[in-house]
C-alpha cells in the first residue's frame, strides 16, 4: 500500500477536521478524505486510535 502522507501529516489533518467540526466517522472520511484513511489506516490499527492520538 502507498502512503503519501507522513504519521505527522495524518494527525494534523485528523485534528484540522476535527476542530472544524467535520463529521469525523469512519464511513464518511473514508469518502471524503481517502487518503487520510489509508494513511491513517497504515500507521494506526484502527481509525478511532488515529482520532485518539490526535487530541
Amino acid at each position: 500500500m502507498e502512503v503519501s502522507m507522513s504519521h505527522a501529516d495524518v494527525l494534523q489533518q485528523i485534528k484540522q477536521l476535527k476542530d472544524s467540526g467535520a463529521n469525523l466517522s469512519k464511513k464518511q472520511v473514508k469518502k471524503a478524505h481517502p487518503q487520510l484513511m489509508r494513511s491513517a489506516l497504515h500507521y494506526f490499527p484502527d481509525w478511532d486510535s488515529a482520532i485518539e492520538r490526535s487530541s
